[in-house]
């Protein structure tokens, strides 16, 4: 993760059901879908202006250290997030090893 995304607080906005970080008004987030030991990881998507910028792959680590740290497993549905773990195998341990697709990563 780039250094200024370091500080950037991960918001988990219920209402909209995703992660999202903020930066100057502009949002990256993943659209997420909970249970109680699983958290699917659906959609992610970053405003225009920040393309380019390496804020999906801040969203997806601050995503991935939140579920972590929740004790949850995870079902990587979407693209973007299951190719940012086949680049990062350290975050492979927190697969639900019954995803369809963990032989894959």
């Amino acid at each position: 993760m780039r250094d200024e995304f370091k500080n950037i607080p991960l918001r988990k906005n219920e209402d909209k059901k995703c992660f999202e970080i903020e930066i100057d008004g502009s949002f990256a987030f993943i659209r997420y879908k909970e249970m109680a030991d699983q958290i699917a990881l659906i959609h992610t998507e970053v405003h225009s202006a920040l393309n380019g910028k390496g804020a999906a792959g801040a969203v997806v680590e601050k995503t991935l250290n939140y579920i972590e740290n929740q004790g949850k497993k995870l079902l990587p549905f979407c693209p973007y997030v299951f190719a940012y773990l086949k680049k990062h195998p350290e975050y492979k341990s927190l697969v639900d090893p019954s995803f369809n697709g963990y032989d894959k990563l």
